[in-house]
């Protein structure tokens, strides 16, 4: 169930569409925003971390192959994650 669901109290449902070009584009740019887009804050903000830290680690050398690799993962991860946030909506509820 995602958020707009538990705001409604279960009364009726909400469907929320989401993006996912959108959402991966959003990433694609910066890190992380489009997990933010798609509801998924910790997770976001987790990212943008996680990419300043390669980012860092640039320095010695190791941050060269994780900032790419951080970088590929919030792309890929926004446009599946909208992808199953839509399917989800469109199922119909469980009794």
């Amino acid at each position: 169930m995602n958020d707009a669901e538990k705001k409604n109290s279960g009364k009726e449902r909400v469907l929320v569409h989401k993006n996912p070009g959108l959402a991966a584009v959003l990433s694609f740019f910066i890190v992380g925003l489009g997990q933010i887009y798609n509801g998924q804050v910790g997770k976001g903000f987790g990212l943008m971390a996680a990419a300043a830290v390669s980012g860092l680690l640039c320095w010695v050398g190791v941050g060269f192959v994780l900032l790419p690799a951080v970088w590929f993962f919030a792309v890929w991860d926004a446009y599946r994650t909208a992808e199953r946030l839509n399917r989800e909506a469109a199922a119909p509820p469980a009794a």
